[in-house]
Parts: C-alpha cells; structure tokens; sequence
C-alpha cells in the first residue's frame, strides 16, 4: 500500500511539474497571477490592403497577426517626401510621394513595376478597385490608373487640392462602382469609375481633408467645417450633421452606426448616426487628433499630437492606456492581432501590446513617420518623410 501511495505522489507531482513548465511564460513576457481580458480583434481575413485604413469603413484592422520582432525586408527611394500611406493589392504596393508620383513596387523583392507622374505631390493614399488604381494630387486631379501598367484611364477634376484617400461603393443597382473623394473645393465628390464622370457632389462649409467612410448605405467624413457629415450614397442627400465643436483634419472610421474621429481642440469624439449626437468625448490629450483611429472590439487606438498613442475604451471613452513616443503622432495605427503598428514624427516605427499599451518593438528610420502603415499577411509598408517606403517582415 505504501509503495502505491508513493508512486502516487510522484506521478502527481510529476504532473504539476509539467504543467508549470508548459505554461511558464517566454522571454519578455510578464508572468502575472490573473491575466486580464485582451481587447481581440476579430477580422475577415483579407490578404489585400486596398483602401487608407485597409476597408470601406477605414477601421484600421488588419487580419492575422505579426511577430514581437521584425525585420527590414526592402526599402524603395523616391525623389520627396513619403506622405501617402500605402495600398497593396496583388501583391503589389501603391503609393504617392511629395516628387508628384504615383509609385507602383513589387512587395516581394521592393523593384518598381511603375510610375506615374501627377502635376504636384501626391500625399493621398491611394485605393485599388477592379484592378485600377484612383488617387488623388495636390493638383486638384483625382487620377485613374491601370493597377497593372499604370497607364492612365482618366482624371477629374475638382476645384481645390486632394489629401485624403479616394473610397468606393457600388451603385444602388450594384451594377457599377462609384469613387467617393473629399477636397480643399469644400466638396464630397462621387464619379463613375470607369469614366470619371460625377454622379453627384456634396458641399459642405470648408476643406474637405480626410477621407470618407464607407457602409451602411452611407459616406461618413469629417469637415474643416467642424461638422461630421453623414452622406447618403445613393444620391448624395444629407442624411445627417454632427457638430464636432471643432475642424476635423482626420479621417474617420465607421462602425455599427457609430462613428469615430479626433478634432482640432484635442477632443476625439465617438457620435451616434441615429441619435444625431455625441455619444462621448475623450480629452485625455492636450494636442490636437491628426491621427485617424483604428477600432477593435472593446477599444479604439488613435495618434496624437501630444507625442502619444491614445487606447480609450469604445463603450465609455475612458483611457484604458497611452504610450509615449518623442514626436507627433499622425499616423493613424493599425491593429493586428495584439498588436498596434504606427509611425511617429519621431522617426520611428512602433509596435505596441494591446492589452497594455507596451512596447514591443520599434525601427528608427530617422526621419518622421507621417506615413500610415499598411499590413498584409504579417508584413508592414510604410513610407517616410526621408523618402523611402519601408516594407518589414518576420525575423
């Protein structure tokens, strides 16, 4: 009986053993009694990254998940400065610089498969439908380019300059697809985008400079006006206004009827389409939001121009962490997985923890990081006000 009881033990033992060391946490991991719930996000999986915030709706979400550490993969020059955020489609990336080009690399090995060139710099991103490209210039043009030789289809102009992404919609047919851009003219456009010939326009007060959101049968952007402005996509009709108490630079994010987005006084702002009102308000900056944010489930991550990267709770708009970097931030971050990528104006590139808002890794590119990153199938593109776009990849 003795003996049984012994090789009980040991087996008992031994089990606990086991456990412990299985479970024991890696380096550089915290080991913690009682982890506390990690704000997930969950994606449709997507190997593309089409669109400034990576979907219509410009949440920030990216599928999959990336590595604590990454690497440098490739990085391509350009003649200006990186302003544009990158899209990427077909395993190729598209972006514009300040030297009024439109680039197009290949996101394996970082060659050029084209260019095209704008009559002035070119700080909007990009977006890739059906395989033509419509990017906006500081010339006042919205261009349409062919994805695969850059050959221009058409262009439209518009009666102030382009710095905010084009998004698209299909027609309440569903038989064609519309291209939606904001401009310095004051105006929302929406063009045919096999042609270029307008569908309809929507003027607000002042500089449209952001980019419009895209769901629900609704365009969604903010205005130098101060006002956020709810458009329907079907003929352009007012279907609401939002007084935002401030002019909003960024462009902002659409989710189940709630839109997210910062403004010139510092506040970031969630408000209720429905309602027609501000749900809350998030002062826990002291600088304004340049930033656009990117929505998780339970948070929302936005840059600031206080240096720091703002975590909020989506549910009561209370701080759940900030992170501190030595610049500006606006850049507007993207979530993946637990993780946070986004440049800063301190010349970096920053990965940050979800759940906690630590540091995980960053790159120090040297010049700012203005550029919004784009993240397909774990890795990261980014551009830089020294010129060149950054891609980087597991270890």
């Amino acid at each position: 009986m003795k003996t049984a009881l012994v090789v009980v033990i040991i087996v008992a033992v031994c089990v606990i053993l086991a456990v412990m060391i299985i479970s024991r946490p890696g380096s550089g991991q915290k080991e913690t009694v009682t982890e506390p719930e990690r704000p997930e996000v969950v994606v449709e999986g997507r190997s593309s990254w089409p669109v400034f915030g990576g979907g219509q709706r410009l949440l920030g979400r990216a599928s999959g998940t990336l590595p604590d550490s990454l690497k440098l993969v490739w990085k391509f020059k350009t003649g200006g400065e990186i302003k544009s955020s990158p899209a990427i489609d077909d395993h190729l990336v598209f972006i514009g610089s300040s030297d009024a080009n439109v680039y197009a690399i290949d996101l394996e090995n970082g060659r050029q498969v084209w260019t095209y060139q704008t009559g002035d710099a070119v700080e909007a991103a990009p977006c890739v439908v059906e395989g033509s490209v419509f990017v906006g210039s500081l010339d006042n043009f919205l261009y349409a380019l062919d994805a695969k030789s850059g050959s221009l289809k058409w262009k439209y102009e518009t009666d102030g300059q382009i710095l905010g992404a084009a998004n698209w919609t299909r027609s309440p047919d569903g038989q064609r697809t519309w291209i939606l851009v904001g401009s310095y003219d004051s105006k929302l456009h929406c063009v045919d985008s096999t042609n270029g010939e307008v569908v309809w326009t929507y003027e607000t007060d002042s500089y449209v400079n952001g980019s419009p959101a895209v769901g629900e049968g609704k365009a969604v952007f903010g205005g130098c006006d101060a006002m956020i402005h709810v458009v329907s996509l079907a003929d352009g009709s007012k279907v609401a206004e939002i007084d935002a108490g401030s002019f909003i630079a960024a462009s902002a994010a659409l989710l189940e009827g709630q839109v997210y987005v910062g403004n010139y006084d510092n506040v970031f702002i969630k408000a209720d389409i429905a309602a027609g009102e501000i749900v809350w308000e998030y002062t826990g900056g002291d600088q304004p939001f340049f930033s656009s944010a990117a929505v998780g489930r339970n948070v929302v991550v936005v840059g600031g121009r206080d240096k720091h990267v703002h975590c909020i709770g989506r549910d009561d708009g209370k701080a759940v962490w900030t992170f501190a970097t030595l610049g500006e931030v606006d850049s507007s971050p993207v979530i993946c997985g637990d993780k946070v990528i986004v440049g800063s104006e301190d010349g970096r590139l920053y990965m940050i923890r979800l759940s906690d808002g630590t540091e995980v890794w960053s790159y120090e590119i040297g010049q700012a990081v203005t550029s919004s990153p784009a993240v397909v199938e774990g890795m990261v593109v980014v551009g830089s006000d020294d010129g060149y776009v950054y891609a980087f990849g597991a270890e």
